[in-house]
């Protein structure tokens, strides 16, 4: 989780968790396949007629919102797709990243660049054929921030809003809970009337009363430790030490289990291949989840998740086998990590 101090205009960032390999050398932390793999997301197909159909996010947009430049961002994310065999472009042949930069221009802080890569490159993973639309702020401070995060949601297409920061204490002022709700008549993967999904990460630092609280009707990834074996099978999860902020659900956050990362622009000599950890990875990975789940949706003809009549009822109420069980988790890590195929295939029939 990315963590701007109290909003003063000057923000003490918490350590990144990333580590760094020499560059050239080969690539540390867990790959799209393992992950994929681990929570089922491979296994996750619709059918269109007699055609099987990936599930990939395709024909729905994930605006994730962070802060400053990222100059390097658009060339290290081809990287990490020929490393991994993904894909650069959306069917239909666009660049998956596009920018948005509704304050104006912005300048670079290096800190801020690794949060907006790995975010990036992770919800790509997740959903390859997902639109990912990169919501720049003019700084990290929580007025910039939430009024880009608003400006995201009222973008046509975008169906999730993904947001890695927060803050040890609530941000004055705070935005009301009417800041998580799907602007009117609003138009995504399938047309007006589509809803919007936001994610946002729980602390990972250990402040239980950190903001967002359980009080903001937003979608909160705690985090844990994943173990699995040598081919990518799910062994188990336990929550993170760090995470004891109550969430809705959980993600690998753990960087000694963390995600591999590419990022060129220099932060205190980290650059090139390097391993991500943090509740900022689930975020945006748990952001993928529900694009694709909205386009199944789509192809079965209904209007994309809604915060507030979908997708919070349904964390709550969905079947306890959708989700992972997490030893000593609790409040922490919610209903748990995700069995992506059976989350999905009930996120698209309610």
């Amino acid at each position: 989780m990315h963590r701007p101090g109290r909003w003063s205009g000057l923000e003490k960032l918490e350590p990144r968790r990333l580590f760094s390999s020499p560059v050239g050398a080969p690539v540390g932390g867990l790959t799209p396949a393992q992950v994929r793999h681990a929570y089922g997301v491979d296994q996750v197909s619709f059918m269109q007629g007699k055609r099987t159909i990936a599930g990939d996010g395709r024909g729905q947009t994930i605006a994730i919102v962070s802060a400053f430049s990222t100059p390097t961002l658009a060339a290290d994310l081809r990287v990490f797709d020929k490393q991994f065999g993904l894909p650069n472009s959306v069917p239909g042949g666009a660049f998956a990243l596009s920018t948005g930069r509704p304050q104006g221009r912005v300048g670079t802080d290096p800190s801020w660049a690794q949060e907006s890569t790995l975010d990036v490159e992770w919800a790509h993973a997740i959903a390859p054929g997902a639109r990912i639309l990169l919501v720049q702020a003019k700084s990290g401070t929580a007025q910039d921030l939430l009024a880009a995060a608003d400006w995201a949601r009222h973008r046509r297409g975008v169906s999730v809003v993904s947001m890695s920061w927060g803050w040890d204490t609530a941000p004055n002022p705070a935005p009301d809970n009417s800041f998580y709700t799907t602007p009117a008549n609003h138009v995504a993967g399938r047309g007006r009337g589509d809803g919007v999904t936001f994610v946002q990460a729980a602390a990972d630092d250990g402040v239980a009363t950190a903001w967002p609280d359980a009080s903001v009707p937003v979608v909160t990834v705690g985090g844990t430790t994943l173990s699995i074996d040598d081919v990518g099978n799910y062994l188990s999860e336990t929550r993170l030490s760090g995470s004891v902020q109550q969430a809705s659900v959980a993600y690998d956050a753990d960087p000694r289990s963390g995600f591999a990362v590419y990022d060129t622009t220099s932060f205190g000599g980290l650059q090139g291949w390097q391993v991500a950890g943090g509740t900022s990875a689930g975020t945006p990975q748990w952001a993928a989840l529900f694009a694709i789940a909205n386009q199944g949706r789509a192809l079965s003809g209904k209007f994309s998740l809604d915060q507030t009549r979908d997708t919070l009822p349904a964390i709550s109420n969905l079947s306890a086998s959708d989700f992972h069980t997490i030893t000593d988790g609790g409040a922490a890590t919610g209903r748990g990590s995700p069995f992506s195929d059976k989350l999905i295939a009930e996120l698209i029939l309610i």
